[in-house]
């Protein structure tokens, strides 16, 4: 006896377009059943994390602050999902963003003002996260490693590598010890949108991220080669596309993505380099690039909702003291409903008894 998946012949787009709201609905009724197992009611719980933040202009705010980053990682993920690679390293990519990114900043802190070092910042943030995705595509390609095993293991050398430098040569003299370098000049910060609050201008980097790769893979023949090089390896082969060629141009925009995302949190929101710059956003965003279903408008729903169960998270866990970890069970739960809510829209399942095998 076993379980066979036979493809669908009536999938429309409609309903394609419906399985994230099944799956996000099935999500929240399981964990509805998980706050009622920690002893605290589900109908408060949902206002905290869903609805209260929706109402409040400054939550609002935070709520942008939150996705920016996602939609960024999340939008250049897109590039190697789309083409059958698995980055699972965007983590580690963002954090050598950051860091090869401050180098301009802490290296002029002294120094009054120039237009030229934020810009600047934002190209090495880019280059760094690219070189550094570059590392598991050259492997593949050269030796056929696994994309997955070195993007991931990357990130513990760029972890370690981060703490090294904040504890270490970049520490600030005048921090009072603690693992944090100087803070950056203020003409190396991302401006405020906003009077108040800290809506900054990495939301706008994000969305028109998010709209050149719609353009890409809408409008470009590069874009069609990553789509039939991931739905069809060997057509691909025999319409001449170079499958090493588009590993590494895939890895390359990824890592310079997930680079850029860094260093515009650090530019944007810290200021300055600390051993956590992150807090998982690597890995966070890979539930957000399949909650939009690897497109970029629905990259951009799928942040601001993964933004809301992140800050709702942590207003239930100040209100109805739940556990903060129940935010990121949820949101592995949610990515897990999502899969299955594609899989099963395209397939139906099939149990298969002994007698017809």
């Amino acid at each position: 006896m076993r379980l066979e998946l036979l493809p669908r012949t009536d999938v429309t787009p409609i309903k394609r377009a419906l399985a994230p709201l099944w799956a996000i609905g099935f999500a929240l009724l399981i964990g509805a059943g998980l706050v009622i197992l920690l002893g605290r009611s589900p109908l408060a719980a949902f206002k905290v994390y869903f609805l209260e933040p929706l109402t409040d202009p400054w939550a609002l705010q935070e709520l942008a602050v939150k996705a920016t980053p996602l939609i960024i990682i999340a939008t250049g993920l897109v590039y190697c999902f789309r083409a059958n690679l698995w980055n699972i390293g965007a983590e580690g990519q963002l954090i050598m963003g950051a860091i090869v990114g401050s180098i301009v900043p802490l290296a002029t802190v002294d120094l009054e003002s120039a237009a030229w070092v934020l810009p600047l910042s934002l190209v090495l943030g880019i280059l760094g996260g690219a070189l550094y995705g570059a590392i598991p595509a050259l492997l593949r390609n050269r030796f056929g490693v696994s994309e997955i095993l070195v993007s991931l293991m990357l990130v513990y050398i760029a972890e370690l590598t981060l703490d090294y430098l904040v504890r270490g040569p970049w520490r600030d003299p005048k921090g009072f010890n603690f693992p944090t370098t100087p803070s950056f000049p203020d003409f190396a910060l991302l401006p405020n949108l906003a009077s108040e609050g800290r809506l900054h201008a990495g939301l706008l980097i994000a969305l028109l991220g998010a709209v050149m790769t719609w353009f890409v893979f809408g409008r470009t023949m590069f874009g069609f080669g990553i789509r039939v090089a991931g739905e069809a390896p060997r057509a691909a082969r025999f319409a001449g596309f170079n499958a090493p060629k588009m590993t590494l141009i895939a890895f390359l925009i990824s890592g310079g993505m997930a680079g850029l995302a860094g260093i515009v949190e650090v530019t944007g929101q810290i200021g300055q380099l600390k051993p956590a710059i992150s807090g998982g956003l690597g890995f966070t965003a890979i539930i957000v690039a399949y909650l939009g279903r690897l497109h970029p408008v629905g990259i951009i729903f799928g942040a601001f909702t993964i933004a809301l169960t992140i800050y709702g998270g942590e207003a239930a866990q100040i209100a109805l003291k739940l556990p903060l970890d129940l935010t990121r069970t949820f949101q592995g739960i949610l990515l897990f409903c999502v899969l299955a809510a594609d899989a099963l829209t395209t397939y139906r399942l099939r149990l298969v008894t002994g007698a017809h095998e």
